[in-house]
């Protein structure tokens, strides 16, 4: 009966429209408008260094940070917000914009576009409601709320990793983007499991562990989905062996989850051809 007590508060609707609908006014322009590509080149001592110019790429950008805009938008009229900082509810919402524009302008236009397209921005503002949901840790669906975004979070790492590795980007390109992706979400995860407390190093230390993996299996002769896969489990175990450790756990038991499940998507990833 006292859980059915506890508030429970959900964002304004007229917001959430407002930040839907420029979302998905800038997907679908970006998308649909032919934009020219411009390739700029120089040398580096011991590195040719060739870019490719694209506006879709820098819209993707653009539209992260419109994400991580409407997400503090919605957030900042939440009854229970308090004196909290709003920058902890930009991370996922921005991560989610840019994978799904990264993924959506390489897909093909047509049905599949339209159906990634939808499937993309609802996950998106799905997003956002749980991020104004967990601002309030004694809200009734909190804890739901915590755990879609710690699944949608390394749901998105999968996506964002394949997407690279099918686009067959270079490593100096790759390496930044999944380092730094690795670190939001292991920031963002270990802030939602110990209700509110920032552990900027030990998420540090898993994205530079994790930067050395990129670095490796970039060399390997992996599809796409066995790349994500493979990085996607290294990524969920270090930041559930880092959050287990935090939280005070032995050593010779936190190991034992995060590696089976490591082992599992490894085994899978490698068989997949």
């Amino acid at each position: 009966m006292r859980a059915l007590e506890k508030p429970h508060y959900l964002p304004d609707f007229d917001r959430l429209s407002i930040v839907a609908a420029t979302l998905l006014l800038a997907f679908a322009l970006a998308r649909l408008i032919n934009f020219p590509v411009s390739r700029l080149a120089f040398q580096l001592p011991g590195l040719f260094v060739s870019l490719q110019i694209d506006l879709r790429t820098l819209i993707a950008f653009l539209v992260a940070g419109q994400a991580a805009a409407g997400a503090d938008w919605l957030v900042s009229d939440h009854p229970g917000l308090g004196k909290q900082l709003r920058i902890e509810h930009w991370l996922i919402p921005m991560l989610t914009a840019w994978t799904i524009g990264i993924l959506i302008f390489q897909l093909p236009l047509g049905t599949i576009w339209w159906a990634g397209f939808a499937l993309g921005v609802t996950i998106l503002m799905l997003v956002l409601v749980a991020e104004y949901i967990v601002v309030d840790s004694e809200d009734a669906l909190q804890p739901v709320a915590s755990a879609g975004l710690t699944v949608v979070s390394f749901s998105l790492y999968l996506i964002l990793a394949a997407s690279l590795r099918y686009a067959n980007l270079r490593l100096f390109l790759i390496l930044p983007a999944l380092t730094l992706a690795a670190w939001l979400i292991c920031l963002r995860t270990l802030h939602l499991r110990l209700h509110g407390q920032w552990v900027l190093l030990p998420a540090g230390i898993v994205a530079v562990i994790i930067g050395q993996l990129v670095a490796a299996f970039h060399y390997l002769p992996l599809p796409a989905v066995s790349y994500a896969l493979a990085l996607t489990g290294a990524v969920y175990c270090l930041t559930s062996l880092m959050g287990s450790l935090i939280e005070g756990v032995e050593l010779r038991k936190a190991w034992i989850e995060p590696v089976v499940v490591l082992v599992i998507l490894w085994i899978i990833a490698f068989l997949i051809r």
